[in-house]
């Protein structure tokens, strides 16, 4: 970037985007994409170029915590299994088969075509979680697909550096080391991100400061990110891996002031970074595009046959797999709707063009690197048609197949759910009652109060707090902490509701934040 004041303009810009695009109800990286592209072909828009460093230690680190973050371990431990193939085998067989395409369809030597399949072999974890936020996937198929972006870039990454390695050294590399070297970096990625995520526990459980606490947040993916870089592990594995296990403990950690104080922070910050990053990779294609060498100027027929063959052996994996886990699962009848729905949210993204860009310039005798412009135009142009068609039809392709959850599942779910809250609030206060250590009066106003949410829930309407402001300032002290006491065993009862597998993660993290924000209400107060 050439000054602050393009930074500045470039954050307006996205942001005036995204906001549009949530009024709209339209896949925010789209519009950020399609709109970045727009800007950049105006006359007088200065050239963009993207700096590696700003993507790769700026902008993923945080990126990739909130969605690691978002991982549901339930749920991650159930799709394990397919995980892991996909993370591995499809990565594999992805980047063999891009690479093959690339050697007869393109100008690029055989090394370099080998390099773009290897980038673009993995699908990425902020559009995926992104594009995959609004969507009303059933709870495995989302988490299916979230941690397989998640956990495939170790694989990717380990591609990259093996085929950029060939191609820099004009193939005086080999792919021996391969297998070591992915131990080493998802490994070693592994164990820092517990490390880190076990150090960043005992700090958070002895610390109630707010500004403290998120100081610590924010700084927890770039600590990830930044010790397993050092130590040449993946920091990517690292910062995952730091985000699903702290993910799984937030709600233990820190108390409902700081948890909403952290969630309207974290927002903030993955609201601005995610609308800009978008927004560059529209803005970057155009120079890129200037770039090139004369006779690379077919690179939009490459780049479709270059999607098209991602697309193509994603379906063509997926689908025998899906029919082995339907199988196992009991099901006679094999439904051909998932596979598809699992091949259309594999969208590309951040993950590789930060790959791309990683690449280096020139070989090991000093000469350019051939074919890199192209890698990066072909890169940077899949990302945008992937983002843009399969990002605008994803949902239309959800909802054609049937498998998305009704609105109405969601709301018996919730209302379920919050019936068995009250229920639990209630039994606590006949305990309490039996014991004739709480007046009746503040007993009474409790009672009432989750009286109210229980016909509420019985009717799917909205939470009622049902409070009497008549109640004497003594009381009014006594209510509070007796409340308290009643979200306290609210929080376990849902926990255990959560445990049993009778609500969904999204269900619980709802009403636990529906508990935080009445618990903050009555420390206000």
């Amino acid at each position: 970037m050439r000054s602050v004041g393009t930074v500045l303009a470039l954050v307006v810009l996205a942001t005036v985007v995204a906001t549009f695009a949530r009024r709209w109800r339209i896949p925010a990286p789209s519009l950020l994409v399609v709109a970045g592209l727009t800007v950049a072909l105006l006359p007088g828009t200065p050239q963009i170029a993207i700096s590696p460093q700003i993507i790769g230690l700026v902008v993923l680190p945080p990126l990739l915590y909130a969605s690691a973050e978002d991982m549901p371990w339930r749920e991650l431990r159930a799709v394990w299994k397919p995980v892991g193939i996909l993370a591995i085998g499809l990565v594999l067989a992805s980047a063999a088969a891009v690479g093959a395409v690339a050697v007869f369809v393109t100008p690029l030597p055989w090394q370099m075509a080998f390099v773009l399949g290897a980038v673009l072999a993995s699908t990425d974890p902020v559009a995926v979680t992104a594009l995959g936020r609004r969507l009303a996937l059933p709870p495995r198929v989302q988490v299916l697909v979230q941690a397989e972006s998640l956990f495939n870039d170790a694989t990717s990454l380990v591609l990259v550096r093996v085929a950029a390695g060939i191609a820099v050294a004009s193939a005086a590399a080999g792919w021996g080391p391969a297998g070591g070297q992915f131990f080493l970096l998802a490994g070693g990625g592994t164990v820092i991100g517990a490390a880190v995520a076990g150090v960043i526990t005992l700090i958070r459980r002895r610390t109630e400061d707010p500004v403290l606490e998120t100081v610590i947040a924010l700084v927890t993916p770039y600590a990830a990110y930044l010790l397993a870089e050092v130590a040449h592990t993946s920091g990517v594995t690292s910062c995952v891996v730091a985000g699903v296990v702290l993910g799984g403990r937030g709600d233990r950690l820190t108390n409902a002031r700081i948890r909403l104080q952290l969630h309207a922070v974290y927002g903030t910050v993955v609201f601005l970074l995610e609308s800009v990053v978008f927004s560059l990779i529209g803005l970057a294609l155009p120079a890129q595009v200037r770039a090139l060498a004369h006779g690379d100027r077919a690179w939009p027929l490459y780049a479709l046959a270059v999607a098209a063959t991602l697309i193509a052996v994603r379906l063509l994996w997926l689908a025998p797999l899906s029919a082995v886990v339907q199988r196992k699962g009991g099901i006679s009848r094999l439904n051909w709707r998932i596979p598809v729905v699992l091949t259309w949210a594999g969208t590309r993204g951040v993950m590789p063009l930060a790959a791309a860009l990683s690449i280096p310039e020139v070989m090991k005798d000093g000469t350019p690197l051939e074919g890199r412009p192209l890698v990066l135009v072909l890169t940077t142009s899949v990302v945008v048609v992937t983002l843009v068609v399969q990002g605008f039809t994803l949902a239309p392709v959800v909802h054609a197949s049937g498998i998305a959850l009704e609105p109405a599942h969601t709301a018996r779910e919730e209302a379920q759910a919050r019936s068995h809250l009250a229920h639990a609030g209630l039994a606590r206060l006949e305990e309490l009652a039996e014991l004739e250590v709480v007046s009746a009066v503040v007993l009474d106003r409790l009672r009432r109060g989750l009286a109210a949410r229980l016909e509420d829930a019985r009717d799917r309407l909205a939470e009622s707090d049902g409070a009497d402001g008549t109640a004497t300032e003594s009381a009014d002290l006594v209510y509070r902490q007796l409340r308290r006491d009643l979200i306290a065993v609210e929080t376990t009862e849902l926990q255990r509701l959560y445990d049993e597998h009778r609500i969904s993660d999204t269900t619980r993290r709802r009403l636990q934040r529906s508990l935080d924000l009445e618990e903050a209400r009555l420390t206000d107060v």
